[in-house]
């Protein structure tokens, strides 16, 4: 019986700490065991805060590790977007670019 048919979506892993669940937060990635948008750890590094600072914001739910792969995510996390793939927001570099950059 495919997802559809049984109604229940599987969630994504997106590695040991992350999950995408599409009925959690609405598909967008999480830490794995918490509501814990990984999108907003990711602002949270952009606006300075230490990786020991983040942890001990969200109490020690969010680790260092978990954090270390929250950044090695981060080119597939788009703010208040669920995750819709590894390869969704990919695109192929224009053969007019690298023309021009060699002009």
């Amino acid at each position: 019986m495919s997802k559809m048919q049984s109604g229940l979506a599987k969630p994504v892993e997106l590695g040991l700490h992350i999950v995408a669940h599409p009925g959690i937060c609405g598909g967008q990635p999480t830490f794995r065991g918490s509501r814990i948008l990984v999108w907003v750890v990711l602002e949270q590094l952009e606006r300075g805060l230490t990786w020991d600072e983040i942890v001990q914001v969200w109490k020690g739910r969010v680790s260092k590790t978990a954090i270390a792969e929250a950044v090695a995510v981060s080119p597939v996390v788009i703010k208040h977007e669920p995750f819709r793939g590894f390869h969704a927001h990919t695109r192929r570099k224009s053969a007019r670019r690298s023309e021009a950059v060699a002009a």
